[in-house]
């Protein structure tokens, strides 16, 4: 039920930005833009306020309803997704500490320079923060 009301959800949302889209300023005649010279030759005689308008209204009341219901549903409880950041706590807990590398690890080839595990590698060198322009 989540999902179904998740996706007419999406769906609002998108109708809703493409109505807000749609809409002329005050000054602006919707007809204009078809060449006709007048607002009444497209949407009627009021022009484009009566019907975007009450679309706009009524889509908004929906998607605010669903908006809410989604809302509501989560804070229950009864969501069956997980946090991103509650997985990437628990991927965090199943690393293991392998400590420091020994000093007879046979890396075969390898190129790579081993350091002894009692070394102690220096912080990279910190710079100076950007002051802008002052």
């Amino acid at each position: 039920m989540q999902q179904v009301i998740l996706s007419v959800h999406i769906v609002l949302a998108t109708v809703l930005v493409l109505l807000i889209l749609l809409q002329q300023g005050k000054g602006a005649n919707a007809g204009a833009a078809f060449g006709a010279g007048a607002s009444g030759t497209v949407f009627g005689s009021s022009g484009t306020g009566g019907f975007l308008s009450q679309a706009t209204a009524v889509f908004a009341v929906l998607f605010f309803a669903t908006s809410s219901y989604l809302a509501y549903f989560h804070a229950r409880g009864g969501s069956d997704t997980t946090s991103i950041i509650d997985t990437l706590a628990i991927e965090e807990q199943e690393i293991p500490d392998i400590g420091p590398i020994p000093d007879d690890l046979d890396l075969g080839n390898a190129e790579m320079p081993v350091l002894p595990a009692d070394s102690v590698v220096p912080p990279p060198p910190q710079s100076e923060p950007d002051k802008g322009d002052e």
